[in-house]
């Protein structure tokens, strides 16, 4: 078995699984800019005890590049748990992450994201240095 094949992505307008990835389509080279990566944002995605989202990973694949960079990996770990019971913990973290990045070169941001119930899901965002 291949990770290719666990993997799923779609429009994040309609699946509330898929990581979205705000960033600017051209940035400055050498100039840091701000990327957010989040799931559930045109569809929320339940943040309970049983059912959330895990994990949020960030790469960077330069164009001729063979291999992406990972930029930053987020987890999140408070959905309620708690001694008397699920979802009755003071504490629930939301999956929205923020990066400060500087690129060099063209190429793609990656997302992928965890949901405990649903699996790995994957997204793509193009950027152009100039």
């Amino acid at each position: 078995m291949k990770f290719e094949t666990l993997i799923q992505s779609g429009d994040w307008k309609g699946e509330k699984h898929v990581p979205v990835i705000e960033a600017p389509e051209e940035v400055a080279s050498g100039e840091a800019f701000t990327v957010t990566v989040s799931v559930g944002k045109e569809i929320p995605h339940p943040n309970t005890t049983e059912h959330h989202i895990r994990w949020i990973k960030l790469f960077f694949k330069g164009e001729d590049e063979k291999f992406p960079f990972e930029v930053g990996t987020y987890e999140f770990n408070a959905h309620g748990e708690h001694v008397n019971g699920p979802n009755t913990g003071p504490a629930y973290s939301e999956p929205y992450a923020v990066a400060k990045i500087k690129l060099n070169k063209s190429g793609t941001l990656l997302a992928m994201s965890y949901c405990n119930i649903h699996g790995l899901w994957e997204n793509s965002k193009e950027i152009k240095v100039k």
